[in-house]
């Protein structure tokens, strides 16, 4: 254990800590300093100030912290960044899936367990680790603060933020979650790629730029909240507007067909971790079957879960949408009519919607 300024002794404890990480089932474990970057900086106030963030106003009302960790946690000089996989090994094929426009699909992350219990309590455990060694003070995240996660991430080694704004890494492609430590503990950084570095690996490719399904991302690095599915299919609380129903196809919950097409992901480590499993068939429900849960049934089976963000409603919604947009057929029909008078004026509004769709389909058939 280190309770010593002498560098030589925060190097060791540096790969201690890294070890410690591989052993609570980290991937691979970053350190770096507690400033963003320049151009990490530039790019997220570029975004906010073209409102590409949508009505996700917390992002602007917390962007001082996001830019500065020390007004996070006072006292921060180091962000220490960890990387677990998640690509489920036993889930259905992910585009079988989604060309079934019978079956709903729900993005990869979102199949088990939520993550932020997961990353939660083994990132405590470092946190403990790192106290006892250096009697510092250290405070741990999993998606759950203003930070600029990827941007650190990014500086302390752990991958380059691709084109369609994911990090991504070399040998692991982009399935996995990030998870970090504000530490006031003087840690050796590791060595920041150049920025020739990092945007040299995506080279002239545009796959992801191309696939996105309702054009959300207008270019390489930027992407606009309001028109992406996973903001529309977990963040937004509205009406999803009437020119992107479509184009949602089955997507009820997030989307990754940008992650599907990534060439990197071809080095994807599919995780054996019993928690990022699908639980409940998830990853080949009929749409139907998922439209029929009553409220007490997607709290049951959405305990523990990250669909639980979306809400019941959100999730009603997004299978409306999904229902119009699946293949004419009577017992389509029926299910939703089923859901006609629901109280929600905005689930009846996509319920009717997609009734709209159907009933047209099957007439000019």
């Amino acid at each position: 254990m280190v309770k010593s300024d002498n560098l030589h002794d925060y190097r060791h404890l540096a790969e201690d800590i890294r070890a410690r990480a591989r052993q609570l089932g980290f991937a691979s474990l970053g350190i770096s300093t507690s400033d963003p970057g320049s151009s990490h900086r530039r790019r997220f106030l570029r975004w906010l100030a073209r409102g590409h963030h949508a009505d996700m106003d917390w992002m602007e009302r917390h962007s001082r912290l996001r830019l500065d960790p020390a007004a996070l946690w006072p006292g921060t000089l180091r962000i220490i960044s960890v990387r677990m996989d998640y690509l489920p090994a036993e889930a259905a094929d992910m585009a079988a899936n989604l060309a079934d426009p019978r079956r709903a699909y729900i993005s990869r992350y979102a199949l088990g367990r939520d993550y932020h219990k997961v990353l939660r309590g083994r990132l405590a455990q470092l946190a403990r680790y790192l106290a006892t060694a250096t009697g510092g003070r250290h405070r741990a995240f999993t998606d759950s603060a203003p930070l600029l996660e990827r941007a650190f991430a990014e500086r302390s080694g752990l991958g380059w933020i691709g084109k369609n704004t994911m990090l991504i890494h070399r040998e692991a492609g982009s399935w996995f979650f990030l998870g970090e430590i504000c530490t006031d503990a003087p840690l050796p950084s590791d060595p920041t790629p150049s920025s020739q570095e990092r945007q040299g690996h995506c080279g002239s490719c545009r796959a992801c730029l191309d696939i996105c399904p309702t054009g959300a991302l207008i270019g390489a690095h930027q992407l606009v909240a309001e028109r992406c599915v996973s903001y529309l299919t977990i963040e937004h609380r509205g009406s999803i507007p009437l020119p992107l129903r479509e184009l949602i196809g089955n997507r009820v919950f997030g989307c990754d067909d940008c992650q599907l097409i990534c060439p990197w992901n071809r080095y994807a480590r599919p995780s054996t971790s019993a928690d990022f499993q699908p639980r409940h068939g998830l990853d080949r429900r009929q749409l139907i079957e998922l439209f029929a849960w009553s409220k007490v049934e997607f709290k049951q089976r959405t305990e523990g879960s990250p669909i639980r963000r979306a809400g019941y409603l959100g999730w009603l919604r997004n299978l409306a949408v999904a229902l119009g947009n699946a293949p004419a057929e009577p017992a389509i029909i029926a299910a939703l009519r089923q859901r006609q008078h629901h109280p929600s004026a905005m689930v009846r509004e996509h319920v009717l919607w997609a009734l709209a769709r159907q009933l047209g389909t099957a007439v000019s058939a």
